[in-house]
């Protein structure tokens, strides 16, 4: 439901009584929606910012919600970062009415339209999933970095220097997903898992990608679907999938148990950080640390070499 100027003044009113904003401290008060944009934002603002993620690890954002407490946080912040190309689908209305309120930015939406994908099940619109490609994330870093200065100029220059630093580790991170992913066979670079949302890692690295559902996780996979893809593990004899750890793992399941029943033996390949990150406070909770684990485990499954923990060995236990 569209929220009116009314309902938008009484809820964030009632929010706020509730669960009222810490007192702002002098620093930049940023509420970001996706673990990826306040990863950023914090590299980017140091000890200048405070910055609260609103979605969590394993959180859908194609189908979150405000909550009571994010508006709260939002009104009351100096700025609010959202993704924007439709991710937030359910939160657009509450931020279009924000903006008429505080400074709201949808920071993806600043890429150019030529740098973006679209997709058969996504009429309409772009595929929202850009940071699945870090020399296109890279893009989008930039313009937090110039919105956190519009937002706090007397600490522009130290956002600046921040924001150069994150760069340098945006640069290795391209070369060592570069260098793994290349090293993967020309023949098994597929990557089949539970929505479309590696079509820019796809088209970065020369991969395949094949979603079960569509661009969002709002879309279902009939057993046609089901079927069709079946089929094509068996024929192309593709012997690994990935399952998502914001998205049910139901229709992999399916996927396996049907190439079983036809004599082809199918494996998961991992868990893939798709539309979240990892464990706050984790090395995978980072946006590095996110796409690090996600290069290394697809790479390792699908037969290239990749060293087990990563690019600086900090992955988990392995990928």
């Amino acid at each position: 439901m569209k929220f009116t100027r009314r309902a938008f003044t009484a809820t964030a009113a009632a929010a706020l009584a509730a669960n009222p904003l810490y007192a702002a401290n002098g620093t930049l008060q940023i509420v970001a929606t996706t673990g990826m944009i306040a990863d950023a934002a914090r590299q980017i603002g140091g000890d200048m910012a405070e910055v609260r993620g609103l979605l969590g690890p394993g959180v859908d954002p194609h189908a979150y919600r405000q909550t009571r407490s994010d508006i709260a946080a939002m009104v009351g912040a100096d700025l609010v970062l959202w993704h924007g190309l439709y991710l937030e689908a359910q939160m657009e209305d509450f931020l279009a009415d924000l903006a008429t309120r505080t400074k709201v930015v949808a920071v993806a939406e600043a890429l150019p339209k030529d740098a973006l994908l679209t997709h058969d099940s996504y009429q309409d619109r772009f595929d929202p999933h850009v940071w699945m490609a870090p020399l296109l994330w890279s893009r989008v870093v930039s313009h937090i970095s110039d919105t956190m200065k519009q937002a706090d100029p007397e600490n522009a220059v130290r956002y600046g220097l921040n924001h150069a630093q994150f760069q340098i580790e945006l640069l290795r991170l391209i070369e060592y997903s570069e260098d793994v992913l290349a090293s993967v066979p020309e023949n098994a670079r597929v990557l089949l898992s539970a929505h479309d949302a590696f079509g820019y890692f796809g088209a970065a690295y020369g991969y395949e990608v094949i979603g079960i559902q569509g661009i969002s996780t709002q879309s279902e996979a009939g057993l046609n679907r089901i079927g069709e893809l079946v089929d094509l593990l068996v024929s192309r004899k593709i012997g690994a999938v990935f399952v998502e750890s914001s998205v049910s793992d139901r229709n992999i399941r399916a996927l396996i148990e049907g190439a079983a029943a036809q004599g082809h033996e199918v494996r998961i390949g991992g868990e893939l950080f798709s539309d979240a990150m990892g464990p706050a406070g984790s090395y995978e909770g980072t946006y590095l640390g996110m796409i690090d684990h996600n290069v290394t485990t697809i790479a390792r499954a699908l037969g290239g070499q990749a060293p087990e923990r990563g690019m600086d060995g900090k992955l988990a236990g392995g990928a």
